[in-house]
């Protein structure tokens, strides 16, 4: 089989870009044939299959990306028609010369509407964050509403995103397929560090303390909807209870500066901001976190939640959208959303409960038994099979 696999997004710095990524390394895997059309400021180059890269901007987002805070809404009309061109002319390109069997897009946008122009089947995969896209720019429902029109199948990634775009689209029940999201197994599995040895590596701080270390983490965008703000005025309340804590802050977004700013109004001594890590050295860090923290207003599956759990850390988490369909209090906890008291109290409960330790081995095996590539691998082959099968009746 070949797969044109398309996004709007680089393949790292985002969770769809990271979904192409496995995909595109599985297929492979199993024997298939692989091409990727992404966009990026920069060129790509991944092991085994080839990459496509329409560069030279700071390309839009739906909300922020570690490349560019430039966000759709802005685009002049002529923005948006030389950004939906340049799909266009990508996908045209690869398929006169790669000749897909069935073309994979990223997100309902402006790619799979780039897709429909061609005489190749296509799926889609939605994963949130374009329905919050197709909530704030009535400019491009037309285009939405064309990719759905026409695709053979729409991929849904969590309950709550299956349930949005069933209220937001015209789709029926037997197009529609729920596969939920998985994590890469290969990278996120617990490992045997030792705590200070790791955190020191990132830290302009003394971790010379009496008692053991506790180390809090948080990885995602900085961006309003991830609620980071919410960790930190808990982190005003949880330094209060232990002197040896460490809270890390793994990633970048439109709000670093802002939240960087109220982490000094608020005088908090344990909050460190890291930047952008690479996936390895973020795996690191979730197995030596005694926690991880994923305080979400809005939330379209929650990934890192899973690749924490995948290190053996419990989670505490808002029950915001796809969090509430795998986190329980077997392998962490939740608080009410929006409430940093109610999270800052849960944090204290955890960490005096010692909750990694009677929770971490659950934890990590409840996320390989139901979340693993390979599961949904099989369940995305079965989709492809289909779609071609049917193609092939008509």
């Amino acid at each position: 089989m070949k797969v044109l696999l398309v996004n709007h997004f680089p393949l790292e710095g985002s969770g769809s870009g990271i979904y192409t990524k496995n995909i595109a390394k599985r297929l492979v895997d199993r024997g298939h044939e692989v091409e990727a059309i992404v966009v990026d400021k920069y060129k790509n180059s991944c092991k085994g299959f080839p990459v496509k890269t329409i560069i030279n901007y700071d390309f839009p987002c739906f909300t922020t990306h570690p490349h560019s805070n430039n966000q759709f809404y802005h685009l002049t009309n002529d923005e948006m028609d030389e950004y939906l061109n340049s799909f266009i002319k990508a996908i045209d390109k690869e398929v006169n010369t790669f000749k897909p069997d069935l073309i994979h897009c990223q997100h309902i946008w402006v790619a799979p509407f780039a897709a429909s122009k061609t005489n190749i089947p296509y799926v889609i995969t939605a994963h949130g964050t374009d329905i919050k896209g197709f909530k704030k720019d009535k400019r491009y429902h037309h285009i939405a509403n064309k990719a759905v029109e026409n695709a053979e199948r729409i991929i849904t990634i969590s309950k709550y995103i299956h349930e949005s775009v069933q209220k937001h689209f015209t789709v029926s029940d037997d197009k529609l397929q729920l596969i939920l999201n998985g994590f890469d197994e290969s990278i996120f599995h617990p490992k045997d560090l030792d705590k200070k040895t790791v955190v020191n590596n990132y830290i302009d701080k003394d971790l010379s303390y009496s008692e053991e270390l506790k180390v809090i983490n948080f990885t995602g965008k900085l961006t309003d909807f991830k609620g980071v703000d919410l960790l930190l005025k808990a982190a005003d309340i949880y330094e209060k209870e232990f002197d040896n804590v460490v809270t890390l802050i793994v990633g970048d977004g439109e709000l670093r500066d802002e939240l960087k700013d109220l982490k000094n109004e608020l005088n908090l001594n344990s909050v460190n901001f890291l930047g952008n890590l690479p996936q390895e050295t973020v795996a690191d860090l979730y197995s030596v976190a005694d926690i991880t923290i994923v305080p979400s207003r809005v939330e379209p599956f929650g990934l890192v939640a899973i690749e924490s759990l995948a290190c053996g850390t419990p989670v505490i988490a808002s029950r915001a959208g796809g969090l509430k369909d795998f986190i329980n209090e077997e392998v962490g906890r939740f608080f009410p959303m929006d409430d940093h008291k109610a999270l800052a109290s849960e944090i204290i409960k955890a960490l005096n409960n010692h909750e990694k330790q009677n929770k971490g081995k659950r934890a990590s095996e409840y996320a390989i038994n139901n979340f693993s590539w390979n599961r949904v691998m099989d369940e995305l082959l079965e989709v492809y099979n289909d779609v071609l099968k049917e193609g092939k009746n008509i």
